[in-house]
């Protein structure tokens, strides 16, 4: 089982270099979680670029529209994060006083540990040395 990041998720959805590397990682995977935190940071990226001119209304739609479609394809699994996420993320930043992470890749880190589940996916290096570093595994698909 392994946790997918928003940067990860999101190559699923645009062309990019990294996109293919993605698609195998993800084959290769028999379960791969993604939190209401990861479909919510994909939903506001993808608003973002439709208001600041990458694509219409009409590509956005369709983004938005495969987006959800992967609750319904093997092997993603759309799991819920309770309000104690906050707690946890909190409670990990207290505990690591010299690593600083940004917010929401803390609540990532802490939907993991909520979930249980000790590996990530991501193409954001500096997620993944946050992952590395708070003992999780990082998987990290290149292109």
């Amino acid at each position: 089982m392994i946790y997918i990041d928003t940067s990860s998720l999101l190559k699923l959805l645009f062309n990019e270099h990294e996109s293919g590397a993605v698609r195998q990682a993800i084959a290769a995977e028999r379960e791969v979680r993604v939190s209401s935190l990861t479909r919510l940071e994909a939903q506001v990226q993808l608003k973002a670029g439709c208001l600041g001119g990458d694509y219409g209304k009409t590509k956005y739609r369709a983004y938005l529209k495969q987006l959800e479609a992967f609750g319904d394809m093997d092997p993603f699994h759309f799991v819920s994060l309770s309000g104690g996420v906050f707690e946890t993320a909190m409670q990990q930043d207290s505990g690591s006083p010299k690593d600083h992470l940004r917010t929401l890749d803390r609540l990532h880190l802490a939907a993991m540990g909520e979930l249980g589940i000790s590996r990530l996916m991501t193409n954001d290096s500096r997620q993944a040395e946050s992952a590395l570093s708070a003992g999780y595994e990082a998987v990290v698909p290149h292109g």
